[in-house]
C-alpha cells in the first residue's frame, strides 16, 4: 500500500527547513479515510502512533458518522476534504501521504501540493477542522442551515482558508530560494482566478452549491489571489487572529444575506 517517495533536492531542502525526519510514501490505492488495518501497516514503517481524540461534546448530534470516528480513539488518518495529499502528525515520525489521484498532473505542481504539506507540518496547527473550532463547532453547525456533510465541508474549507492564510506567506518567500516551487504556486494561483471570481454569480443562479463555492474560494486563499464577496472577508488577518471565532460570526452573516 505505501511506496517510499523519493524527493527532489528542492522538496528535500523544504522538508528539512519546515517538517525535518517526516516520510514520505506514494500509496496503491486513492482513499479518503484508510480502513483502521491499513493505517496500521504504518505501524511497520514508523517507530509508533499517538491517535488524536477529541470530546463527542463537541459533536453536533447529526455529525457524520466519520467525525465521529475520528473525534473517537480509534486510529483515523485522512478525511474527506484532505484533497491529492494527506499528512499526519498522528505518527512517529510525522508522514505525508500521495494518492494516485495525482497521476498525470504536472510535475511542479505535485511538487508544490508536496512541499505544502511540509509547511503546513511545520505549523503549530491541528490536523483538521474539529481541533480548530474545538467546542465551538457546536455552535458553528448551529449558524450554518445546511445538512451535516455540507455543514462539514463549509467548515473544512474554512479551516483551509486559515491554515493557507498562515501559509502562504512561506510560499511567497519562495521566490527568492525555490523559485521554481514559487512559479507552481503562482500558476495554480492565476488558473483559479477565473473562476474564483464567478463564484457569487454561480451561486445565486443555483449553478454552484454554497459548499462547493467555499471550498473552492477558500483553496484559492493560499494562493493570495483576489476573492469576491462574502469570501473576501476571509482574506483578512482578523480571520487568521481570531480563527473559529471570525469564521462562526462570517457563516451567520454570510447566511443571514443569503436568506434576504
Amino acid at each position: 500500500m505505501f511506496e517510499s517517495r523519493e524527493l527532489s533536492g528542492r522538496l528535500a531542502d523544504v522538508r528539512d527547513e519546515h517538517a525535518p525526519n517526516t516520510l514520505v510514501f506514494d500509496c496503491e490505492r486513492d482513499f479518503e479515510t484508510l480502513r483502521p488495518a491499513v493505517a496500521e501497516d504504518l505501524g511497520v514503517i514508523v517507530d509508533g502512533f499517538e491517535p488524536t481524540s477529541y470530546p463527542s461534546e463537541w459533536l453536533p448530534e447529526d455529525a457524520p458518522t466519520l467525525l465521529r470516528r475520528y473525534a473517537g480513539s480509534e486510529l483515523t488518518i485522512g478525511m474527506p476534504g484532505d484533497g491529492s495529499i494527506a499528512w499526519t502528525k498522528q505518527t512517529d515520525p510525522a508522514v505525508v501521504l500521495v494518492k494516485p489521484r495525482v497521476e498525470g498532473s504536472p510535475e511542479p505542481f505535485l511538487e508544490f501540493l508536496i512541499a505544502e504539506a511540509f509547511v503546513e507540518l511545520g505549523l503549530d496547527i491541528p490536523e483538521h477542522f474539529l481541533g480548530f473550532f474545538e467546542e465551538a463547532y457546536r455552535e458553528f453547525d448551529r449558524v450554518v442551515p445546511l445538512g451535516p456533510n455540507d455543514t462539514y465541508q463549509v467548515a473544512t474549507a474554512l479551516y483551509d482558508g486559515w491554515v493557507g492564510l498562515q501559509a502562504r506567506d512561506v510560499f511567497a518567500d519562495w521566490r527568492d530560494d525555490q523559485p521554481d516551487l514559487a512559479d507552481a504556486w503562482q500558476d495554480a494561483g492565476n488558473h483559479l482566478e477565473g473562476r474564483v471570481s464567478n463564484l457569487p454569480r454561480e451561486v445565486a443562479r443555483g449553478e454552484t452549491e454554497f459548499a462547493d463555492a467555499t471550498e473552492l474560494a477558500c483553496g484559492a486563499i493560499k494562493h493570495a489571489i483576489e476573492l469576491p464577496t462574502p469570501f473576501a472577508a476571509l482574506e483578512t488577518g482578523a480571520y487568521r487572529d481570531h480563527g473559529p471565532e471570525y469564521a462562526i460570526t462570517w457563516a451567520e452573516k454570510t447566511f443571514d444575506a443569503l436568506a434576504e
